[in-house]
């Protein structure tokens, strides 16, 4: 069961958007908990979508393995995101892998529960439909960029993308507040470890980024941009 005092979260989740506290008390009844180490997983892509998860803690990566057997990773994902939503749909299977990056905790619903929900709170079904939809065309668009994009390119917008997602201001600039290395930009970006550590390198020299271990800061966001549009 959710802590009363994490409901203030809930409402900032889109699935749950626009409900009273006692529908959220309902969720949070049905909600269960499941820890797991660094490397392991929530769930894999095939296996039957039987759970949403809500991450409370840690960090997830969200990884899919392509038909030439090419491991893409799709999102990196931390603390009061939702993902799995597929849970809701009738016979659906995980369309990725659900790997955590550190040591994470994640509340989840199993199916009937959230069945339950759905009977109850038809609200919900369609939030998980906006959800559902905003998910395909995000990676509608990122397959699309790795099938016609130049490497430079699909690099800027990933860099851009976390810096959405997990960015946080630092002196230097705007902090990806993840722990990510660049193998896992080469598997964000469909490309190589040697290709992206130099594409990195070169923008470190330009004063666009400035890189560490499994660290990366945005200092100059305005030159990504450019990349990432091919702009002049």
């Amino acid at each position: 069961m959710i802590d009363p005092a994490d409901l203030a979260h809930l409402k900032e989740i889109p699935f749950f958007q626009r409900m009273s506290d006692s529908e959220l008390r309902k969720v949070s009844a049905l909600a269960r908990a499941r820890s797991l180490e660094a490397d392991e997983f929530f769930y894999l892509q095939g296996d039957p979508a039987e759970m949403l998860f809500l991450l409370k803690a840690g960090r997830v990566k969200l990884i899919q393995n392509s038909a030439d057997g090419q491991q893409i990773l799709l999102r990196m994902i931390g603390p009061w995101s939702l993902f799995a939503v597929v849970a809701l749909v009738e016979g659906a299977v995980y369309p990725v892998s659900a790997q955590a990056v550190e040591p994470s905790l994640a509340l989840y619903w199993t199916k009937n529960a959230l069945m339950e929900l759905v009977r109850e709170i038809p609200g919900l079904a369609l939030n998980a439909m906006q959800m559902m939809s905003e998910r395909v065309q995000e990676y509608q668009d990122r397959l699309r960029e790795l099938a016609t994009e130049r490497v430079e390119r699909r690099l800027a917008r990933a860099l851009l993308r976390l810096g959405s997602q997990a960015g946080k201001r630092v002196p230097e600039g705007i902090l990806i507040d993840l722990p990510l290395s660049r193998q896992d930009l080469a598997e964000m970006t469909g490309t190589t470890l040697f290709t992206v550590s130099r594409i990195l390198s070169q923008w470190e020299a330009q004063n666009i980024i400035l890189t560490g271990r499994e660290k990366v800061i945005i200092r100059f966001p305005h030159g990504l941009v450019r990349i990432a549009e091919d702009l002049p």
